[in-house]
């Protein structure tokens, strides 16, 4: 089964839940300040460190029989980054990490069809500050490269995430469009149903769709609270129905509190994984949002509790 045919066919995909955010509080690892958990591949425990936290979600995929999706940790590898890090001395630092993935996803090789790594990128600067988004003919030149280095590994898709304005994303669309490979968008959004420059999901959306060919495969939602979500949504679709179509995933914020209000927050503020779990089957059921995954705050409990209560209400 390709990447293609488990959007296409699965009713629901489990994702993976937060990992830079839980080597930073339950690990208290030591990052390289330029491209994060990237850097991790090169050291022993680091590696020993990031297998573990990639392994178990894939195990949670496995012993719930559902398709499974995990990142390469190339969230902020790249090549001006990597160019200003101590790892600047390793010509590939996107292909290593994704064969340090695949190397993991190997050792499930009798269920690895059902596993599919993304190449994942980010904006250039900072994810929450939409007024430091690059232009459209910016984004598309700066973020080729790293593009082009995520298409050319063994990955199954690429994943731009954590999105705060339309111009960088559609730049970054224009060059993941270049290469043979699906590719999708995941924005962080307003309970107004607006991303954080202030567009609506639906126009966003709509623009990228129509500037862009091939187009986007689907978009996603990530690091805001299902509450926010669903008002988000909700708004939205009310304006555009068509939305629906095109929004197939949320990787939920276990905090409902607004992306300024996390960023720098010095204690974990969270729900119960059965709590957490629920609310993304109720958007499951409501919208047809079909990868449901973590971000800040999750952990495996709650990714295993999204596969449990998927297998009791939608199998």
């Amino acid at each position: 089964m390709t990447f293609l045919d488990a959007i296409t066919t699965s009713k629901v995909i489990l994702t993976e839940g937060s990992v830079i955010e839980r080597l930073n509080r339950e690990i208290s690892m030591q990052l390289d300040p330029f491209i994060l958990n990237a850097g991790l591949i090169y050291d022993e425990y680091g590696r020993a460190v990031l297998g573990d936290i990639y392994r178990k979600y894939i195990e949670l995929g496995l012993k719930y029989k559902l398709p499974m999706t995990v990142f390469a940790p190339t969230w902020r590898a790249n090549p001006e980054r990597i160019g200003h890090s101590v790892y600047r001395k390793h010509a590939n630092v996107n292909r290593d990490c994704v064969d340090f993935l695949n190397n993991i996803r190997c050792g499930h090789a009798n269920d690895s069809q059902n596993i599919f790594i993304g190449g994942l990128m980010a904006c250039r600067a900072d994810a929450y500050r939409p007024e430091q988004a690059l232009s459209v003919r910016e984004a598309e030149a700066f973020h080729r490269l790293q593009a082009k280095a995520l298409a050319e590994a063994p990955v199954d898709f690429i994943m731009a995430a954590t999105l705060p304005a339309v111009s960088e994303a559609l730049g970054m669309a224009s060059a993941l469009s270049e290469f043979n490979l699906p590719y999708a968008l995941s924005f962080v959004i307003r309970s107004d149903g607006s991303i954080l420059d202030g567009t609506p999901l639906h126009r966003a959306v709509a623009q990228i769709d129509a500037a862009t060919a091939p187009r986007p495969l689907f978009y996603m939602v990530n690091c805001v609270h299902p509450s926010i979500f669903q008002q988000g949504i909700d708004h939205e679709l009310r304006s555009s129905p068509k939305l629906s179509d095109r929004l197939l995933g949320l990787q939920a914020n276990t905090s409902a509190k607004s992306p300024e209000e996390l960023d720098g927050l010095s204690y974990l503020d969270t729900v119960e994984p059965e709590e957490f779990a629920q609310s993304l089957l109720s958007l499951h059921k409501s919208f047809g949002i079909k990868i449901l995954g973590g971000c800040c705050g999750s952990d495996n409990r709650h990714i295993e509790e999204i596969a449990r209560q998927i297998r009791q209400q939608v199998f």
